[in-house]
């Protein structure tokens, strides 16, 4: 999609079982996987494709997108999911974030995507008045893997990450972070590096897919930082 709009989005695939292998064949460190449908409707619409990739790769798979229950949790960390991502209902509903963190500990990711510098919810379809500072204030104390940051305005525009953003971002959060979101070059990756030992790693979807960027060079690009990765 272009700026999170499902009006602008471009299939690459009917396979996404297919495809999953194909980036595990070109050395994909991580796959990282979105319901689009459920992150709109509110719960999972693709449970069955996600499965189906989980089961055709190795390596580990982090799934977001309409996961706002415990049970759902469970279902994806049962068939073989590695980590998941709450975005709405981390900001919605903490009781939900305190069970998961306690159930599963370090096996869950905030995503926080942001537009004009407030959090999006719900598919990035409502924007809340939460700042991303001042959410990411909020989860000291939880055991996340990570963060997630996504700037929504540079979500499939190939025009580079919202470096001042993240640089704010890293010096708030009290977990890692992973950028996404415009990172479409091998200098946005070394920009990202230069932010410090916070950027665990980076996102990189349409850039891949539509061959602006290599995978064997992101992962080039990201090893050369101690404790760094590209996730395809």
């Amino acid at each position: 999609m272009r700026q999170g709009d499902l009006a602008q989005e471009t299939v690459y695939s009917d396979d996404p079982a297919a495809m999953a292998r194909h980036w595990a064949g070109l050395g994909a460190q991580w796959l990282h996987v979105v319901d689009l449908n459920g992150a709109v409707e509110g719960e999972p619409r693709n449970a069955s494709q996600i499965e189906a990739i989980v089961r055709a790769v190795k390596i580990p798979v982090q799934v977001g997108g309409g996961i706002r229950s415990l049970e759902t949790i469970r279902r994806y960390v049962l068939i073989g999911v590695r980590r998941v991502v709450l975005g709405t209902a981390a900001l919605q509903d903490r009781s939900l974030l305190e069970k998961a963190t306690a159930d599963f500990p370090a096996r869950v990711l905030v995503g926080i995507d942001a537009k004009g510098g407030k959090v999006a919810v719900k598919g990035w379809t409502d924007v809340s008045e939460t700042t991303a500072r001042d959410l990411l204030r909020t989860l000291s104390g939880f055991a996340l893997a990570g963060v997630i940051y996504t700037d929504i305005a540079r979500d499939g525009m190939l025009g580079g990450p919202n470096l001042e953003a993240l640089k704010e971002v890293t010096a708030c959060s009290s977990s890692p972070v992973i950028a996404s979101g415009g990172i479409s070059r091998v200098e946005d990756i070394m920009a990202l590096r230069a932010l410090g030992s916070r950027i665990e790693g980076v996102i990189i979807g349409k850039a891949l897919y539509e061959g602006k960027l290599t995978l064997a060079a992101a992962i080039a690009a990201a090893s050369a930082g101690e404790g760094q990765e590209a996730r395809g």
